[in-house]
Formats: structure tokens, C-alpha cells, sequence
């Protein structure tokens, strides 16, 4: 009996076509289109995901390729677990990454369950990464996609040994221009479509509008501050910065300040010059370790603490159960707490957390 699979199909081209090559290989493909994010007309542009459109897209491609198509609607989940947090760390002076939790909770957890529960084998996505099980160590590895432009191996450091055990990644060892080759060959309808780029629910990119329409708040002015609190002029909200962020400060400066810290509790905005951004060592909170079950002693290393940042060499240690210490070999610029840092050796995802 053929195993079933249910995948994940957004409306774009990677996912239309790893159905396609699922069903192709042998496999029992189911199509799902997630509702996470009740969009009604504000989604307008392009490079986003999830809206109408897309679903109407995906369940053409289900169509004509022959396997059932459903939309589950899990907008409950996607408010509380990836909007809710996105607004919480945010508003406390963090930098979150919503496509992270949306992997973590919303498609290798409330998507994998249902999948089970609906007696299929795996779930299935269009993510450019590769899962393989490793004989000598017993334990399933996430490797980085073939195509260095499109890895995504980053935003997937949290799955567990258990989600690894019921995914499948059919793209992993495509290039993206073999991708649109298959979907144009297979004529579908978004052979051509733009990659999502901007955050589903924020498409227009403006993160600060969205929080304070969302929790009816107004985050008032305060002072921009120097590294020794001198007051250097009025900020917009707090809101409104991120972590070494020279432009639109609105500020006139003698030489160049960037954006250092930002603190909540006073509602300031620290300034300082660029080189005070520069850091070697960091410490990751709610960590998760795939290529192993514990780190007991130094590891050599390459991260990224950044999705398009490129990788650094550094050593990791494992300080306790949930938290680890990175120094870098070279000073790194800006990390910003909220952010992820994930671990390689080599293609292989050692593991990753959330730096802090």
C-alpha cells in the first residue's frame, strides 16, 4: 500500500510541485491549503502568501494533477501562537521571526497531528531542505537544500526527531530553475508566480501600524539616548526601530549613529556608532538539537544568526539543558535578540535557538 502524504500547498509553485513529484514517485497525495490569516482584500501585493487567490491557485494545481484538495482553517492557532508572539516580542524591544513559529506550530505541529489523525504517513512541504536518517548516530538529519540561493534550513532548526520522522521534503535536491521547469512542463498555473516575500499578515511592511491597529495602542515618543543616556533628540515609538538601523532617525547628526538597544521600560532608544554594534559571543535560549541529543563538549562550528546572513565560524558550548554560548571566530554585526541562530556542520543542522 502506497504511503499517504499530506501536503502543504500555500498556492505557489514549490508546493504545486511537490505534490506533483510526490504523486509521481509512488506516493498517496493529499493537497491542503492552510487558512492561517483572514486577509479579506488588504492582500494586494505579489510576493505575499495565503490570500484567496493562492487557495484558488493551489486547488487548480490538486485538480489537475488528480488528488483531493481541503483547506483546514487553523486561524485560531496562527492569531494566538504566531501573531500574538510576533506582537509580544516585538513590543518588548525583541526582533521576532513569525515564519519560524508558523513551522514550529502551525505546519510540523497542528498540521503533522491532523495528518496522523486523518491516518496518513507524513506531511510534505515546498521548503528547499533536505531530511535524511543517519544509521550511525540513529537519528534523523536536517540538511541544507541543494540550491544555496534557496536553502531554507534555517527557519526549520526547531523540528524534533519526530517531525523529522513523519516529513518529506521533495525539492531538497532540486534547483529552483528545475522547479519552474516542472511546473511550466506540467502547465500549471503558477509556473510563473512570484516568491512570498513579506510577512503574510503585514504585507505592506509596516510592522508598527499593524501592532498598534491590532492591540488599539499607541506607543508614544521618547528620547534617542547615546551609550552614556545624554539625549540626542525624540523618537517616533518604539516601536518603529530595529537593531543597527542608521536610516530615517529624522535625526541631524555630526557623524553616523545606529540603533544599539532598545529599551522598552524607559521607552528610549540607545544610539551609538557603528563599531559598538560589532560582538563575538552571544547565549541562545530554547534551543533545539537535531544532528545530536546533547552538546557535551565544545563544537566547532558554522552559524548564522540572520535567514540571509551568511554563515561565520564559531564554537558552541552547551552551558545547560536549554541554553548555549556561541563565540565567533571574528566579530559579528548586530545581533538582535529574537532572532534565531542555527548551527551547521557542513549541510547538516547541528541545532539552533533563540538568542537573548
Amino acid at each position: 500500500m502506497n504511503k499517504k502524504v499530506m501536503v502543504g500547498m500555500s498556492g505557489g509553485v514549490d508546493s504545486a510541485v511537490s505534490a506533483y513529484l510526490l504523486l509521481k514517485n509512488g506516493y498517496e497525495p493529499t493537497g491542503v491549503n492552510c487558512r492561517f490569516f483572514d486577509n479579506g482584500d488588504a492582500f494586494i501585493k505579489e510576493k505575499t502568501c495565503c490570500s484567496l487567490e493562492d487557495s484558488k491557485d493551489a486547488r487548480s494545481v490538486a485538480y489537475k494533477i488528480g488528488i483531493p484538495f481541503y483547506v483546514f482553517n487553523f486561524t485560531d492557532d496562527f492569531r494566538e501562537k504566531v501573531i500574538g508572539k510576533f506582537i509580544d516580542v516585538y513590543t518588548k524591544g525583541a526582533t521576532p521571526n513569525p515564519c519560524i513559529d508558523c513551522n514550529r506550530y502551525l505546519k510540523f505541529d497542528k498540521l503533522l497531528k491532523r495528518a496522523l489523525e486523518l491516518e496518513h504517513d507524513y506531511v510534505a512541504t515546498g521548503h528547499y531542505a533536505r531530511n535524511e536518517f543517519d544509521e550511525s548516530s540513529g537519528r534523523f538529519l536536517l540538511k541544507k537544500g541543494i540550491d544555496e540561493t534557496k536553502d531554507q534550513s534555517y527557519v526549520l532548526y526547531m523540528l524534533t526527531q519526530f517531525q523529522l520522522s513523519h516529513t518529506l521534503f521533495p525539492l531538497g535536491s532540486m534547483r529552483k530553475t528545475e522547479v519552474r521547469e516542472v511546473a511550466e512542463e506540467m502547465g500549471f498555473v503558477n509556473a510563473k508566480k512570484h516568491d512570498s516575500q513579506d510577512i503574510c499578515f503585514v504585507p505592506d511592511g509596516d510592522y508598527a501600524s499593524f501592532i498598534e491597529k491590532s492591540i488599539d495602542k499607541t506607543f508614544p515618543c521618547g528620547d534617542f539616548v547615546d551609550r552614556d543616556g545624554n539625549v540626542l533628540g525624540t523618537h517616533k515609538g518604539i516601536i518603529r526601530y530595529t537593531i543597527g538601523q542608521r536610516r530615517g532617525l529624522g535625526l541631524s547628526l555630526k557623524a553616523p549613529l545606529y540603533v544599539l538597544e532598545k529599551d522598552p521600560q524607559k521607552n528610549r532608544v540607545v544610539l551609538a556608532p557603528e563599531e559598538y554594534l560589532f560582538s563575538k559571543d552571544l547565549y541562545a535560549t530554547d534551543i533545539n538539537l537535531i544532528a545530536v541529543e546533547k552538546l557535551e563538549k565544545p563544537m566547532r562550528v558554522k552559524a548564522k544568526v540572520r535567514y540571509k546572513q551568511g554563515e561565520q565560524w564559531a564554537t558552541v558550548e552547551q552551558t545547560d539543558e536549554n541554553r548555549f554560548h556561541v563565540e565567533f571566530d571574528a566579530p559579528q554585526r548586530a545581533f538582535a535578540k529574537g532572532q534565531a541562530v542555527v548551527l551547521y556542520d557542513g549541510d547538516v543542522v547541528v541545532g539552533g535557538g533563540t538568542i537573548e
